[in-house]
């Protein structure tokens, strides 16, 4: 075994110091007896898809690669054309239903094309008519100075609206910021200021514009807003109207509760969101309406309407055009 020579077969592979010689750089003299180098023995060659291809497929000239544009293949989902944007309200397109300004735009209709005036109600009595004999209950509502102070635009605040303020106060007892707001329009501080919407820019009445008794019509109609009155703390009997439970049949001291708050397992054994339970009675707007005024006194500012409005005597009552019966046809000289 230590006589015996390694014998490297022709065509083993190369060892690892053989690799990391230089080669030698061959001669014209000597080219046949020196082996070439590996680097220029094996030059590079395309991948196989590249190269079975023409060369005008894959490569185009400089001039061309400017003008190559890439084109758009249309699938079976992509035949219909795209649905329009929620969020998309330019000036060239349609107004889309989701914006503010469709919402405007549905509201028109009822909105009252004249604003409405600040009244204080007085309270109920009675009129008898001609005609049939019959008693009719009625509201005594009076105008105290009711002016203009301000207007909302569209362009600016969103929608057309006209401040109406009622009433005198102190200046001592407003705050230099309403003062302020007052001055600024040449009115004098008010007690009451509310703001009446209305459907375009020629509702908006001048600023420091009286509102007389006279701008309602007798035999027109209008909606009254105010506060009712506050009841306090109330059972669900009073508040809502329930049954109650039985007065007997093992009942006790539960006569006037409410019971079982929400159902079992199967709905969700929680109470639902809105319960109608015992809880604070009154205090909360209402609006009246379709109230058909009766009689017009403008000497003395009393408006008097058809039926009950709600709230005690000398709460504030805003009234307006009905929005549901037909609006008069006054004319603003006649007002």
């Amino acid at each position: 075994m230590s006589d015996a020579r390694i014998l490297r077969h022709p065509r083993s592979p190369p060892s690892a110091s053989s690799l990391l010689r230089t080669p030698k750089i061959s001669t014209p003299t000597d080219t046949q007896s020196q082996p070439q180098p590996i680097a220029a023995a094996m030059p590079p060659r395309l991948p196989v898809p590249l190269a079975q291809l023409s060369q005008t497929l894959w490569v185009q000239p400089q001039h061309l690669l400017s003008r190559s544009t890439p084109t758009r293949s249309f699938g079976i989902r992509s035949l219909n054309p795209p649905k329009p944007s929620r969020f998309n309200v330019g000036p060239d397109l349609p107004v889309l239903k989701s914006t503010p300004t469709a919402a405007l735009d549905r509201k028109a209709n009822t909105l009252p094309l004249r604003t409405g005036a600040v009244a204080i109600k007085k309270g109920m009595t009675g009129v008898y008519d001609a005609a049939t004999g019959r008693r009719i209950a009625c509201t005594v509502l009076q105008l105290d100075r009711v002016q203009v102070v301000a207007h909302k635009t569209r362009p600016q605040h969103g929608y057309y609206a006209v401040q109406v303020g009622a009433g005198w106060k102190h200046p001592s007892n407003v705050t230099k910021s309403l003062l302020g707001h007052f001055s600024a329009h040449g009115v004098s501080p008010k007690r009451h200021v509310f703001e009446f919407r209305v459907r375009d820019e020629a509702g908006l009445l001048p600023v420091g514009r009286d509102i007389p008794a006279s701008w309602f019509r007798e035999g027109q109609f209008v909606d009254a807003r105010s506060t009712t009155k506050g009841k306090g703390f109330a059972g669900v009997m009073k508040r809502h109207g329930f049954g109650g439970q039985d007065r007997s049949h093992g009942v006790s001291l539960t006569h006037r509760s409410m019971g079982s708050a929400g159902p079992s397992q199967g709905g969700g054994s929680r109470v639902y969101p809105g319960k109608k339970m015992a809880g604070n009675m009154g205090n909360e707007q209402n609006t009246v309406q379709n109230l058909k005024v009766l009689k017009v006194d403008p000497e003395n500012g009393i408006v008097v309407v058809q039926g009950a409005v709600s709230g005690p005597k000398g709460c504030v009552v805003r009234i307006q055009d009905a929005i549901k019966k037909p609006w008069p046809e006054m004319a603003e000289a006649e007002a």
